[in-house]
């Protein structure tokens, strides 16, 4: 099953995130299937740069996001907010 999270790169103590489409038994920042954008959160606000119609078309085919890229859909307008 494919899952769509965080992939963890920079150096100790500044992380920044690639977002990332991977199958879900791979190891955090194992070989991923396609790289939809990065997240820098040491920034204020964090910076996101997301590729929208690519994370539009991996969640129609049933890709799940994580719960942490699930925040970050849900700021960008992709995914409704869960009431």
């Amino acid at each position: 099953m494919l899952t769509m999270r965080l992939r963890r790169v920079g150096k100790k103590g500044q992380p920044s995130y690639r977002i990332v489409v991977i199958d879900s038994r791979s190891a955090r920042d194992g070989a991923f299937v396609q790289q939809l954008g990065h997240y820098d959160p040491l920034r204020d606000p964090p910076a996101v740069t997301l590729d929208d119609e690519k994370a539009k078309s991996w969640l129609a085919k049933g890709v799940q996001p994580s719960d942490a890229v699930r925040r970050i859909l849900t700021w960008r307008g992709i995914l409704q907010k869960a009431e």
